[in-house]
């Protein structure tokens, strides 16, 4: 799912493009894709874009006529900037929204549509669509702590709920969680000072500088390779791969669709953590430190 790094730069890149820009027309594809009915997706059409706005994961164009139009990526819904006209061609573009300097074209892979349109009038609108998360630039260290020990909750399921955090997703909360050297599955009622000043400072410096590396990777051009899965990550998607900090192996906890990346000896004091699925099957066998893992690997 593209988090606010991605977001952002998505914006950089349309507002040179659609910014002060007529939206003339807006083909839809799919009929799963608008989720409102009042006002209709017409009303946007032949009005300027005065204003691109992140909120949370999703990325809202506000019109002159009061109109906003609110994209939710979700997990595989990607954009593209084709030009003026560009076909709607294939089973995964969705919509395409026609401007003078081009069409932008909302595609999503898989068979499952979960991306969304949502067409909103004015601020109120906007605030409904917004899960309510705090912006993590604007928050304080009490603000933050505050707000994630509303209720005692995993590391990794706090700072992945929008309603607390805006933005932060499966792939940025484990190199936040890496970065601070912290357990994903440690309760927020039992951090330190300490460890809520390196939750606080890793957090808003993980974000910050990949929002500033994929500015920079899509300056002159149109982000095309949208990804949970970046080079130079330091846990997250590696699996198997040595940690940067230490040299151990990543491991990792998979869940539904979902996997939680870490490093046993930069982040959990060597424990393996239990894979729901693994540890269920072995009960007693599952390793739980990095020497038994690799006993059993030698067997």
């Amino acid at each position: 799912m593209p988090e606010l790094p991605d977001i952002a730069a998505y914006i950089a890149a349309l507002e040179p493009r659609v910014l002060n820009q007529v939206l003339e027309r807006v083909r839809v594809k799919s009929v799963f894709l608008v989720r409102s009915v009042d006002p209709p997706l017409a009303d946007a059409e032949g009005h300027t874009v005065r204003e691109l706005r992140c909120i949370g994961k999703r990325i809202a164009f506000l019109l002159d006529n009061d109109i906003g139009i609110v994209l939710h990526l979700m997990i595989a819904g990607r954009l593209h900037w084709k030009s003026p006209g560009g076909k709607l061609g294939g089973r995964n573009s969705l919509a395409a929204f026609d401007f003078p300097r081009g069409s932008l074209v909302l595609t999503e892979a898989g068979s499952k549509r979960r991306a969304s349109l949502t067409v909103v009038r004015g601020e109120p609108g906007l605030r409904d669509a917004d899960p309510g998360g705090i912006d993590i630039f604007s928050s304080t260290l009490e603000e933050f702590r505050a707000v994630l020990t509303a209720e005692n909750r995993t590391l990794k399921r706090a700072l992945t709920d929008p309603r607390l955090l805006s933005g932060i997703g499966n792939a940025y909360s484990d190199e936040i969680l890496h970065a601070a050297q912290l357990s994903p599955v440690t309760l927020t009622h039992k951090l330190s000072s300490d460890q809520w000043e390196r939750l606080y400072s890793a957090t808003r410096e993980t974000i910050a500088s990949w929002t500033e590396r994929l500015k920079a990777e899509a300056a002159g051009s149109f982000p095309e390779k949208v990804t949970a899965f970046r080079e130079g990550m330091a846990v997250h998607g590696r699996y198997g791969q040595p940690c940067p900090r230490c040299g151990q192996p990543v491991q990792r906890i998979k869940y539904a669709d979902n996997e939680t990346n870490y490093c046993p000896h930069c982040q959990t004091a060597g424990r393996l953590l239990a894979d729901r699925g693994l540890s269920r099957l072995l009960k007693s066998d599952w390793p739980r430190t990095m020497d038994e893992l690799e006993a059993l690997k030698r067997r």
